[in-house]
């Protein structure tokens, strides 16, 4: 009787054209998506508007980018399933490439706002396909590091944003991000579509799985809701604690004028690096639950810090600014474990809906977050809402199945 040897596919195998071409697309998406927050204020001040129009019109351009998000996020994701991941990459990067380009020409408030949905529509089809496309790609046992490779990468677009606008005017920043699309569009041609996929479109034939089943089986439900959960600090530390960095750093009395673009820096700068680290940890520990809780308890020390570590100066605020990035630095990887949670006909719709339904509970937690600071200030506001989204991201997670390893050529029924 011979002993049978395991043998480990090698790190390097992760770098195939798939996991590269999900990454600048990744990177491109980041990049895009916080473009308009950045430009908001300057390209609304060239196109005429006074001080309190900025701040009205720009919040309800904002909230058509953010519909954009919600509705494409389940078209896209229904048509993965339907047509291929690849053909979704295709679609969502011309869609919002070309958007991008014509943000560049605007001038024109409502054509603005209109772009912004389109821009928001074809952005909203980037992170999920791709993330399913790698995970039916990469062998089960690289999946981590392809999430990671795709994070690190893809989240450097939002570094690369402020530094475009720092260098340019809004105007050039939208027809660089949107050139980089049309670049990377060309570069897909070559990216086939996964094997799984394909072989899951000839087993099902006329037998179909509809996308809203996902609400009205509850054993799916409670799996959405669990995937989404766990991404729930995420977008609450972006949304709230660095985007009104401002307004925690004069609450904590720190001398001098902190702007909140800084902090929204310094903390992508930490997220870039905490998501090559939570891919590589997963694969460690072999555990993807245990990683994202390592990573959610690193958040909540993080948050302590901010809020109640008596925090001084403004180098410091920056230090746990950088920390809170590196720690909520597990996107990819609660996204990769959304995919591995769903059968192939189902894994496009719930994948590319939850990323953007995660980004989308920003629009709840900020308003509570507005809405108690009058009476409870802006530290107990921010401890309020993050101890309601800490609270459901665990026990989202308590009790998830544990994906890793798991194989995925199966279908929903």
């Amino acid at each position: 009787m011979h002993s049978v040897t395991t043998v480990q596919p090698k790190i390097s195998a992760v770098l195939t054209l798939p996991v590269i071409v999900a990454s600048l697309g990744y990177f491109v998406d980041v990049y895009d998506l916080l473009l308009f927050n950045i430009v908001r204020v300057p390209s609304l001040k060239d196109l005429g508007l006074s001080e309190e129009e900025i701040s009205r019109i720009g919040a309800n351009i904002y909230n058509w980018q953010q519909a954009g998000l919600l509705i494409g996020g389940f078209m896209w994701g229904v048509l993965g399933d339907k047509l291929g991941r690849r053909s979704v990459l295709f679609g969502s990067i011309l869609t919002y490439s070309l958007a991008n380009i014509a943000c560049g020409f605007t001038s024109n408030v409502e054509i603005y706002s209109l772009l912004r949905f389109i821009a928001g529509l074809g952005l909203a089809g980037e992170l999920g396909a791709g993330i399913t496309l790698i995970a039916e790609i990469l062998p089960r046992e690289l999946r981590g590091y392809g999430a990671s490779v795709v994070a690190s990468v893809g989240l450097a677009g939002a570094i690369a944003a402020f530094f475009a606008v720092k260098l340019t005017d809004w105007r050039t920043a939208y027809f660089i991000g949107g050139g980089m699309g049309l670049i990377l569009l060309v570069m897909r041609f070559n990216v086939l579509e996964s094997s799984v996929f394909s072989k899951s479109l000839e087993k099902r034939g006329a037998r179909r799985v509809p996308w809203w089943t996902l609400f009205i089986s509850w054993s799916r439900l409670i799996r959405y809701l669990r995937c989404m959960g766990i991404g729930l600090p995420t977008y609450m530390v972006i949304g709230i604690y660095s985007t009104f960095g401002n307004e925690f750093a004069k609450a904590l009395g720190i001398p001098g004028e902190v702007q909140a673009g800084t902090c929204v820096l310094y903390t992508y700068i930490g997220v870039v690096t905490g998501d090559f680290f939570s891919g590589i940890l997963s694969q460690w520990l072999k555990s993807r639950r245990t990683a994202i809780l390592v990573m959610i308890t690193m958040t909540l020390a993080g948050v302590g810090w901010l809020l109640y570590g008596g925090i001084r100066s403004a180098e410091v605020l920056y230090i746990c600014y950088v920390w809170l990035g590196f720690s909520i630095g597990y996107i990819a990887m609660f996204l990769t474990t959304t995919a591995e949670q769903f059968g192939t006909n189902l894994r496009a719709t719930a994948t590319t809906s939850v990323a953007n339904n995660v980004r989308a509970t920003v629009l709840i937690t900020l308003p509570l977050f507005q809405l108690l600071k009058p009476s409870s200030g802006v530290l107990h506001s921010g401890a309020i809402v993050g101890g309601i989204c800490f609270t459901l991201a665990l026990l989202s997670l308590w009790k998830m199945e544990e994906t890793y390893g798991k194989e995925l050529d199966y279908e929903e029924l």
